[in-house]
């Protein structure tokens, strides 16, 4: 046999076997309580790896992307998680002692020098030590506020609630205060839309908890993004504002960030949530062996990097696509949702060891790992 052929039959063997092994791992899908073991184990891997010392978090986010970046994927790692334990706790109420515990550690990792010195270091002053000032910080202190939020709703005691008191006050107070009701996640750059929607989500959540306080900062926003933040073009809420809270001319819908403003407006507002997923789905779905969203709607991009989307191959949006799972999840759109967890096994390749189980890909971004446990628990509650 030549090694054409001996090259072509190994080809092929290797296709099937991991076509079987797709098959398997995701034949479970579709049903919280079939998929019970799976998002436990993934939970449990999780906990192993974040549930540690703020520098070691820090030392498993690549070094090539810089203190800043690695600072953001350390918060947004631990932020991920906290919001998987709450759904974790709502769908199987016997683990929710165990997650308050771990969700108390993710935020205390999170209040630490070490995760927060990306935000310090971009704004040149410390996040918690300058909340009654007036530069925004939003990025940092809204993640922070969110997970203590979730803390609170499954149960979690009162030793965060001064602090939770103190965030929201400074979110609120900068948000009244600045031009075009939003806030820059650094200084000198463009409003991105989803930073400000977790601050949106993180008000909201306190409203809930504190007899109304803070909704009409919530209800404003909400308005203010369905009549001055649309995309004309495809109906979608714009990706970047400037700082007087216009939208920038030219500047491109993205599909990671559509999929990402979709998932926070299901924690807020479900009807908009809605319409924005439709269009989503519209404009940035693509088709095939490999389902998911594309990161651009207008031109095509077979292969690109973007350090928002990731790695894009055959058009597709790694961060957009994990994303999408959340709002799929939360509409109970099963076939879009299998489709999407059967692209993240084809091209995540799930370990599995133990009691714990996680895709190849987290050894080299443990930020998508969070992301996807968060999203496909992001069910609809009432």
């Amino acid at each position: 046999m030549s090694k054409t052929l001996v090259t072509i039959a190994i080809t092929l063997l290797l296709i099937i076997l991991k076509v079987i092994s797709v098959i398997y791992m995701c034949k479970d899908n579709g049903e919280f309580e079939s998929e019970k073991k799976e998002i436990l184990e993934r939970r449990n891997y999780l906990v192993d790896k974040l549930v540690t010392t703020p520098q070691e978090i820090l030392n498993m986010m690549p070094a090539s992307i810089g203190t800043q970046f690695q600072g953001e994927w350390a918060l947004y790692s631990c932020s991920m998680l906290s919001a998987s334990l709450v759904n974790i706790s709502k769908l199987y109420p016997e683990t929710k002692s165990e997650n308050i515990k771990h969700i108390d550690s993710l935020i205390n990792i999170v209040m630490s020098t070490e995760i927060r010195h990306y935000d310090t270091m971009r704004w040149r002053e410390d996040p918690l030590t300058s909340l009654d000032g007036d530069k925004s910080h939003v990025s940092y202190i809204s993640h922070l506020a969110w997970m203590i939020c979730g803390y609170k709703e499954i149960g979690g005691e009162s030793k965060h609630d001064a602090l939770l008191t103190d965030l929201c006050e400074a979110m609120n107070r900068r948000l009244e205060a600045s031009k075009g009701f939003n806030l820059p996640t650094y200084p000198g750059e463009a409003i991105y839309v989803p930073d400000m929607l977790v601050a949106i989500v993180a008000l909201d959540m306190y409203a809930d908890m504190n007899n109304g306080k803070y909704k009409p900062t919530v209800e404003k926003w909400i308005e203010k993004a369905q009549t001055d933040w649309i995309d004309n073009e495809t109906g979608l809420l714009v990706s970047f504002l400037n700082n007087d809270g216009c939208q920038i001319e030219d500047s491109p819908v993205k599909g990671s960030y559509s999929a990402l403003n979709c998932y926070y407006l299901s924690l807020i507002d479900e009807a908009f949530a809605k319409s924005q997923y439709e269009k989503t789905k519209s404009l940035f779905w693509k088709g095939g062996i490999l389902p998911g969203l594309k990161e651009y709607w207008d031109k095509s991009c077979s292969f690109g990097m973007d350090i928002d989307a990731g790695p894009i191959l055959f058009e597709l949006s790694p961060s957009g696509t994990a994303f999408f799972v959340g709002s799929a999840t939360f509409f109970d759109d099963k076939s879009t949702r299998n489709k999407l967890l059967r692209t993240a096994e084809t091209t995540g390749h799930t370990i599995k060891w133990g009691e714990k189980r996680h895709y190849l890909l987290a050894n080299i971004a443990l930020v998508g790992e969070s992301i996807m446990l968060a999203m496909r628990t992001n069910a609809k509650w009432n």
